[in-house]
């Protein structure tokens, strides 16, 4: 939603009508997931998209023909085997949208949430299993926004689903990652009377670099490449300056272990902590203050060799055994990288299958030299390993 709002805001300050049309469910391969939004004004202009191209024309006439409507719906697009070219997914995967005639009831507390970046989760009923009733009130298209600090606008119209709601959308606030739940009409468990999505908005996930190294510029700027607020922090004002690291969002002259004394508490499951100093003086206290946290990633530069030294010199600062676990390090997957850059894309997809729980083949995790040699094709073609 967050990408849509300028062209929103245009419209509505134009007097236009805003039908909204949002991804709330994939099944097999899906080209945008679940919030992935595209609005479409009653002139039938777009912004936004839900599949990259496959089906923004049908959903264009769905949102014209919800707003002659006024009625919220339920579109599901998938592939077709007898027609490749008609309207649905060549990938082969089945997208379910929610179109929506008009904007979320509190469409105006969400654009000022997100232009603030204040962390809120916004919950809408996509599927009913029975029609709306009088009893229940609840409609498809009802909203709900929730905030990190338990501020609560808009009703899904039944109050003891809204209480329901309203945790488990604080959970997804807390874990950063959006889902559709399904309830009873009052909000019971293990009933799939009403379904709703809960998507997260929340601030970029962030990304610590200690060492103000070679390395560390290119790992700054794949990480904003992926969506990171990137900070590199070190102890030496010569070294760290916006001069040699103009992409990332803060530069930061201070020892490791005294700038997580002061973010520590804030770092969680979304945010990563590589330590790239390869000096004792630093990387030990980087670790030892970073085993506290309860960061997603945590990963260090260097030889299996030096790791060894660094293992033993953390034992005996009192880091234990689980939280050694936490230290990926050699740091990466094993692809062979030897440019700052290929590292800097190694340590990235570590990160993305440590938070995905998808195994891949990390340098902690085998035997041998780091850096192999090349074979002979490939290094007399001159091309990387």
């Amino acid at each position: 939603m967050k990408e849509v709002i300028g062209d929103v805001e245009r419209w509505r300050q134009a007097g236009q009508r805003v039908a909204v049309a949002r991804v709330v469910g994939v099944e097999g391969s899906g080209p945008r997931d679940p919030g992935a939004t595209m609005v479409v004004n009653e002139r039938g202009e777009v912004a936004g998209s839900v599949s990259g191209g496959c089906v923004e024309g049908a959903v264009v006439t769905e949102a014209l023909d919800a707003m002659a409507s006024n009625r919220a719906r339920r579109c599901t697009f998938g592939y077709s085997d007898d027609e490749a070219f008609a309207v649905g997914l060549t990938c082969g995967g089945t997208v379910h949208l929610l179109v929506d005639p008009n904007l979320p009831s509190v469409y105006e507390e969400l654009r000022d949430a997100l232009a603030a970046d204040r962390p809120v989760a916004l919950a809408t009923v996509v599927d009913l299993a029975e029609p709306e009733t009088k009893e229940t009130a609840v409609a498809l298209g009802a909203s709900m926004l929730v905030g990190a600090d338990g501020e609560v606008h808009g009703s899904l119209g039944n109050a003891a689903l809204d209480d329901v709601v309203r945790r488990d959308a604080a959970g997804a606030l807390a874990s950063g990652l959006s889902a559709t739940r399904h309830y009873g009409s009052c909000g019971e468990a293990r009933q799939e009377d009403v379904s709703v999505f809960v998507e997260v908005f929340a601030p970029l996930p962030r990304l610590v670099i200690f060492g103000a190294v070679d390395f560390t510029a290119a790992l700054t700027r794949v990480g904003k490449v992926l969506g990171y607020h990137v900070v590199v922090c070190d102890a030496r004002p010569v070294f760290a300056t916006r001069t040699r690291f103009p992409m990332a969002d803060e530069v930061v002259v201070d020892r490791p272990e005294r700038y997580l004394a002061k973010v520590g508490s804030s770092l969680g499951p979304r945010d990563a902590i590589c330590v790239l100093t390869h000096d004792p003086k630093f990387d030990v206290p980087a670790i030892v203050a970073a085993v506290t946290t309860d960061v997603g990633y945590l990963g260090a530069m260097g030889s299996r060799r030096t790791h060894a030294d660094r293992v033993a010199r953390l034992r005996e600062a009192g880091v234990d055994d689980e939280g050694l676990a936490r230290v990926m390090a050699p740091i990466g997957l094993d692809i062979g990288a030897r440019t700052p850059e290929e590292t800097a894309v190694a340590i990235c997809a570590e990160i993305i299958a440590r938070r995905t729980g998808k195994a891949a083949p990390s340098l902690r995790d085998a035997d041998g030299p780091i850096h192999r040699p090349q074979p002979a094709a490939v290094a007399d073609a001159g091309l990387p390993g």
